[in-house]
């Protein structure tokens, strides 16, 4: 059967028979732009654009009093009661002098007067980090906020109530542990915690029965050798920490079921005034026993997901014959930037209640780089060691009471190459996938 084609004439009346509530919709989910230039299509559709209750506006440096002027206008034209969604993203506007003219700041704080006069629910504000943002007055008490995602985007001591809030994207935002604690006060209902390149605070304790999700993605190094980080969160159930150079502590993650810890931490060999080696033998002792103290803290958790230090160290204990907590997880994910892994025992001993194991593997140049020059003796040593175990140094003395699927994201890990017959011979229950 044929398809007929329509004409640019048939289609405006085509969709124009659909209600005005569904055509509102619609124009709802375009970019404000593309919204209001559906004006155009007929003189019935001229009103459709005013009625929309979700704006999406972006800037841009070739263009920014065109956009800002077209902003106002689409704003000061608005007939919707209610707004669902406010979006504002300005990170492609690069200002001379890195701040905002006076005019701009008008434009922005009115946007956002609007937006909360018509009890606005979802908010983004993203900003370049030179224009020196801060959150609109109007938006720090909105009661009806219940996502907030900002981007550089400061606070400026502003006083917080967002009493419905229940998700918050901080990204690229300096926070001390007393600002931390203000927040969360200032956020009872807060379900879901995420902090985008996030530095400069050092505990993170979470008392709230409500806040079940907390990441810190990309924790960004201040100075020094790496800081400390203590989370405590006894009611969190689904955590995910990443980052370079961050020596991590969970005090307290008693209910988590859901982690993915994908952060690492450099050697003392880092601050070259005081690295000697045996400090560097001494150092990675603390570092262990930290590692060591985190597994323990999330040896209840079902799914879990490790990055190639986490790993790395991870295997270096059990082949140095540390005690390591053993797993409950029954979903074990290794994100590696590696060319081959062969520490499979290692892990399987460590995890005897696995089902299946997830191993993605990604490899650039710059894992090279990273690894053999940030990499001190002790370390280089302990993962040529690490390397040189094959699959079955870890199935001796191995025993199952479930079956196992172990799914690779490259393709050269097939279960040809990763595992022999004669292995397979060993673990009878032992199933492989590859996908």
């Amino acid at each position: 059967m044929k398809k007929q084609k329509v004409t640019e004439e048939e289609a405006p009346q085509g969709i124009s028979k659909l209600p005005n509530l569904h055509l509102v919709q619609i124009l709802s989910l375009l970019p404000t732009k593309d919204a209001f230039t559906t004006c155009l299509v007929s003189p019935t559709w001229r009103r459709l654009p005013t009625l929309i209750d979700s704006f999406n506006f972006t800037c841009s440096t070739d263009r920014e009093r065109e956009d800002f002027s077209f902003i106002q206008n689409a704003v000061a034209h608005s007939l919707s009661s209610k707004i669902i969604k406010f979006k504002l993203d300005l990170t492609n506007l690069s200002l001379p002098n890195c701040s905002f003219r006076p005019e701009y700041e008008t434009v922005i704080s009115g946007c956002f007067s609007f937006a909360v006069e018509r009890e606005v629910e979802n908010v983004l504000l993203w900003s370049q980090y030179s224009n020196g943002c801060t959150l609109p007055e109007s938006l720090c008490t909105c009661s009806s906020l219940i996502t907030l995602d900002v981007k550089h985007c400061g606070f400026n001591n502003a006083v917080i109530s967002w009493n419905s809030l229940k998700s918050i994207k901080l990204r690229h935002l300096m926070l001390t542990d007393d600002e931390i604690v203000k927040l969360l006060s200032d956020c009872p209902l807060l379900e879901t915690m995420e902090l985008y390149s996030y530095t400069d605070f050092h505990r993170l304790e979470i008392n709230s029965l409500k806040l079940k999700t907390l990441k810190l993605k990309d924790y960004v190094r201040c100075d020094g050798n790496g800081d400390d980080l203590e989370i405590l969160s006894p009611y969190i159930q689904h955590l995910e920490i990443s980052g370079e150079d961050l020596k991590c502590r969970l005090v307290d993650v008693s209910s988590v079921v859901n982690a993915k810890l994908i952060y690492n931490f450099a050697c003392i060999k880092g601050i070259p005034s005081t690295y000697v080696e045996d400090c560097c033998r001494d150092y990675h002792q603390v570092v262990y026993t930290l590692v060591q103290d985190n597994l323990q803290k999330l040896c209840y958790a079902t799914d879990l997901t490790i990055g190639t230090w986490f790993t790395q160290v991870m295997c270096t204990l059990q082949f140095k014959g540390s005690p390591i907590s053993e797993f409950n997880c029954k979903y074990l994910t290794l994100m590696l930037h590696m060319t081959t892994f062969n520490m499979y025992g290692a892990l399987l001993r460590a995890s005897p209640h696995v089902e299946t194991i997830n191993i993605e593997l990604e490899y650039t140049l710059l894992d090279d780089f990273l690894i053999y020059n940030f990499c001190c003796n002790s370390e280089l040593l302990d993962l040529a060691k690490e390397y040189n175990m094959d699959l079955l140094s870890g199935f001796q003395a191995l025993s199952f009471t479930t079956s196992r699927r172990l799914r690779s994201s490259s393709p050269q890990m097939c279960a040809g190459k990763i595992m022999s017959k004669r292995a397979l011979k060993r673990l009878p229950n032992f199933q492989n996938f590859c996908y």
